[in-house]
């Protein structure tokens, strides 16, 4: 099973024993080493700690620079467990509006490094969370009807699950044959078929709001 695209002891992050270590970009928990980099509208960092705060327990994304985590390897049929927060720390520089941010998945090896590229997206927004964002003309069949191709185009949530500000969220994302199921807090709030990308690069995002990532466990199906 691969296991957590950050951390080298998923045990000790249930007792909170980790360190708080900066890491580079290359983590192994003893059953997979995952590589992955940074990047932001003008820059690529091979070493992600370089531009985000990456330790054993979690994945902070904050700061002046709107940007992103990729894998830089591609995964097909897999199950992706992840817990979020909104970083509330007032000593942390935030932008203004609504809290926005993002999982995405099967972004595939020859799209190129902007923001944003194609892909699916488990959109993670205040209001919003559990959407579909189908970018760059990805396409999905959700409940019945495929969504025409364009740049950005969202697809709403059955239900409302997002926990308040400050809390730890769970998503969990299964991807299967071009089928694809998006939980939050152990409730399906969305799930579509027949995507036109079905494999591709894992993709945490930042655009502006501070985030907190933890507990991010990839495991084939």
């Amino acid at each position: 099973m691969i296991r957590s695209l950050m951390t080298a002891c998923v045990a000790s992050l249930v007792l909170g024993g980790c360190s708080s270590t900066i890491h580079s970009s290359k983590t192994s928990n003893g059953d997979a080493t995952i590589d992955w980099y940074a990047y932001t509208k003008d820059h690529k960092y091979d070493n992600a700690a370089e531009l985000y705060q990456l330790t054993d327990s979690m994945i902070r994304l904050h700061g002046d620079k709107v940007g992103y985590l990729m894998s830089k390897k591609s995964y097909a049929d897999f199950e992706l467990t992840l817990e979020y927060r909104w970083n509330m720390d007032a000593a942390v520089q935030r932008g203004t509006g609504k809290k926005n941010s993002g999982v995405m998945y099967n972004v595939p090896d020859t799209a190129k490094d902007v923001l944003w590229p194609a892909g699916i997206q488990f959109q993670v927004k205040e209001g919003a969370t559990g959407d579909f964002i189908l970018l760059e003309n990805v396409t999905l069949a959700v409940r019945g009807e495929t969504k025409a191709p364009g740049k950005s185009v969202a697809v709403a949530r059955t239900s409302e699950q997002e926990k308040p500000l400050g809390q730890w969220n769970t998503i969990l994302i299964r991807n299967k044959q071009g089928s694809c199921s998006q939980y939050l807090n152990g409730v399906l709030v969305n799930e579509g078929t027949n995507a036109s990308s079905k494999t591709g690069r894992i993709l945490l995002q930042y655009e502006g709001s501070p985030i907190d990532f933890r507990q991010v466990v990839l495991k084939p199906l």
